[in-house]
This record gives C-alpha cells, structure tokens and sequence, in this order.
C-alpha cells in the first residue's frame, strides 16, 4: 500500500508537468493549428498539409499526454481516498499508483527529447566485429532485440541492405525505422559498440568468448530538411541483387551502389562515404532510397560537431563518446550492464527480446542535452 508521501509525489510531478510543459499554451496551439487543417484549400499543397498535420499530431502528443497523467493522479487520489473509506483494496490502490507512475515517467522522458533531429526517424547499422561467426551471431542477436523493441513501439522495419554471415548471423545490416515518434531520440542512445560474453554454441571446447558489434544511428531526414550534396562528388554503381528465389535475383542490376567524396568542413580531410541499397526491385526505388540515406548521414555528421561544440562549452558535463564501447551482455552471470550510466539488469532474455527502455532512459536522463543552440 502507498503511503501518503507516495501520493504527495504523484500530485507534485504532476503539477510540475502542468508547469514545464505549459499545456494551457499547447492546448491554445492545438485548437488554433488544427483550424488550419479545416480550410478549403488546405489539400491544394499536399507538401505543406502533410507538414501541418505532423505539427497538429505532435501537439497533440504532448495534450493527450498530460491529459493521461492528470486523470490517472485523479484517479489515484480518489482510490487513495476511497480505501480509508473501505470502497477499495490495496492492491487497487496500488495498481492505479504503478499506472499513474508510468505516465509520468514517459512524459518527462519524452520532455527530455528536445533536438530538432529527435522526432525524426532513424537509420540503424549493425556491424560484426573481428571473430568470424562468434560475431556474426551476436550482430544478428542484436538485429532481433532492435526489431523487437521497434515493433513494441508502433515503429516500422526496413531492411535496405544485409550482408549474410559466412556460416551463420549477419556480416552487417541497414534497417530503417520509421512509422512510430521519436525514433532517433531514444535510439540515439544505443550508439557505440556493444560486448557480448557468452559460453559460445560454435565452440567445441564450450569456451568463454568475448564478441563485439557495432551500432550506428542516425536520423532518417526527409524532404523537410535542407542536406546539400554536391552533385560534382557523387558516382553511381550498379550491381545484381542477392536473396532468395524471384526471376528478378541476379538477373538484373537492380543494387546501387553510391559513392559520395566527402569533405570535413573543418579539417579539409576527404572520405569516401559508400552506401548499398537492394531494398527494392525497382533501381530507381533504390536510387531514391540510397540518397535518402547518404543525406541522413551528412546531416548526421553535421548534427553530431554540433552536440561535440555543446559538449565542450557545458563544463562539468560528460563527454558523449560516440563510437566507444558503451554496453556489456554477460549470459552466464545473467548480467546486462550499460557502461556509460552503470544501469544493469539480471534480466539478459528481457533484454534480448527488446526490453532496453530501462537503459533508454536512464542514458537520457545521464546525458541530458538542451534545446538551446
């Protein structure tokens, strides 16, 4: 059973929320962008409605949002109240207490996501690490868990470039997540190289082994953001698509291949960014999609010298190490341990089956970044 001090807590994130969030503002906002959508002429540039109606949805998140909270610690108080009055049992009592903390919690979680780039959806590449199929096996592990946690989440998988592993798992693989809120925001969290120590199946000798992969996540842009490539610095490859059965599957040269000059605006240093999509049957599908991903990478590597200035200017604050080895998977100790925020978990099969908003949100709150530029 709660206690009263419990209770009092509800009540004060609550109404810290109200405050925060000024959702008296929002609710205005709501009523006066949703207007827009009813005039006669709003469908006469579907570019421009599409956009209105994300803005109208987004407003109406953080509404609902606060809405849900507001009626689960009403609720809560009128349980609290009703049990002294012998209408309603602890456990009641308590269940309306775990329901209004989950709301909370998700809000502030969400308020926390502040980035321009954090609504947006993501491009995830999974990369095995040096030992052959111990690796490869734990690239495609890691594959599922994402998959799983996107499809908990209302989002959309696609595969637009995989990359078999010799005996078994996956050499590397692009998946693009879309279709839910938020992707990027809380998937930016799962950056860097993850470690996995396992008594591995593709031993003889039942040994203990140590396997990495890597993960890289980037915003997934869309016709709204301005990413400029210069034409002058693109070349084009044309390849036969692998997979299994269809007249199309090396037939014809429907893969492309994009291969962009890269130059560091501050350094001057060149790189050869290369991107393969065979997402598609149709080349110019693929085209499309593999200079939808070239652009989310620039604007990734713009994004990210930006969050490496703030880092520098925020004295006292972290460092943010993209690219380092950020989380340990121990199945024999029954141990899951994020290195940058010390959060672990004994649950490793939760995990694996895409259970990581613990993790989510404990980095998030670790590395709070700002809405100031």
């Amino acid at each position: 059973m709660i206690t009263s001090d419990q209770l009092k807590d509800v009540i004060e994130r609550a109404d810290a929320l109200n405050h925060y969030l000024d959702i008296d503002k929002k609710q205005v906002e709501y009523e006066e962008e949703s207007l827009r959508t009813q005039a006669p002429d709003f469908w006469d540039d579907p570019k421009a409605a599409e956009e209105q109606m994300k803005k109208v949805k987004s407003i109406k998140k953080w509404v609902d949002g606060y809405a849900d909270v507001r009626r689960m610690t009403d609720e809560l108080q009128l349980a609290f109240d009703f049990f002294h009055d012998e209408m309603v049992t602890e456990e009641e009592v308590d269940a309306d207490y775990a329901k209004a903390i989950k709301a909370i919690e998700d809000l502030e979680l969400m308020n926390m996501l502040r980035q321009k780039e954090d609504p947006m959806d993501c491009v995830m590449k999974i990369n095995s690490g040096a030992g052959g199929t111990e690796s490869q096996d734990w690239a495609q592990m890691l594959m599922r868990m994402y998959m799983r946690w996107a499809e908990a989440h209302g989002h959309k998988v696609i595969i637009s470039n995989l990359q078999e592993g010799d005996e078994a798992g996956i050499k590397s693989v692009t998946m693009e997540i879309e279709g839910g809120d938020y992707a990027y925001g809380y998937l930016k969290s799962e950056n860097g190289v993850h470690r996995l120590v396992r008594v591995s199946p593709y031993n003889a000798q039942g040994k203990r082994m140590t396997s990495f992969a890597s993960v890289f996540v980037t915003p997934l842009v869309d016709d709204t953001i301005e990413v400029y490539v210069d034409p002058a610095k693109v070349s084009w490859d044309l390849f036969r698509s692998g997979g299994a059965g269809g007249q199309n599957v090396n037939k014809v040269e429907t893969g492309v291949r994009i291969r962009y000059q890269y130059t560091d605006p501050d350094t001057g240093e060149e790189e050869e960014i290369l991107i393969e999509n065979t997402e598609s049957r149709k080349q110019l599908e693929n085209r499309n999609n593999a200079m939808r991903l070239l652009k989310s990478q620039l604007y990734d590597r713009a994004m990210k010298k930006r969050l490496d200035a703030m880092a520098k200017i925020e004295a006292g604050k972290k460092k943010i190490e993209w690219g380092s080895q950020i989380r340990s998977y121990v199945f024999d100790d029954r141990r899951v341990k994020d290195h940058r925020t010390n959060y672990q978990t004994t649950d490793v099969d939760g995990v694996m089956n895409g259970k990581i908003d613990d993790f989510i949100k404990a980095y998030l709150m670790e590395f709070p970044v700002n809405d100031e530029e």
